[in-house]
């Protein structure tokens, strides 16, 4: 899995590409953490071009998602690709996560 890491005015948004699965699921930790760590509660994630996704890495993204509101910050996923929104509407999560589409991201700028 790539992971690329943008710093905004508001936010951080970090860019997956690829499996986001148990064995990279550490990686992502890793940065997720680094961002967290140096003060920046406001993180986007995009999960356009995603193709699988684990309970692990749901578990992460929950995780991180805990950590930026409480520490008064926000959290969205940004543009999940279709095998992923799968996924979170049948665990639910998409009820969980503040999810950004494609369209709402187009009306926001």
């Amino acid at each position: 899995m790539n992971i690329t890491t943008n710093q905004g005015t508001d936010s951080t948004v970090i860019v997956l590409e690829g499996r986001f699965d148990a064995h990279e699921a550490p990686h992502a930790a890793s940065v997720f953490d680094s961002v967290l760590d140096e003060g920046q509660n406001n993180i986007d994630v995009s999960l356009a071009d995603v193709q699988f996704i684990d309970s692990t890495a749901l578990a992460q993204l929950v995780r991180v998602m805990k950590r930026c509101k409480e520490a008064g910050g926000q959290f969205s996923l940004l543009e999940p690709s279709d095998p992923v929104l799968v996924i979170l509407e049948l665990t639910a999560l998409d009820k969980a996560f503040n999810i950004v589409d494609g369209q709402s991201a187009e009306q926001a700028a």
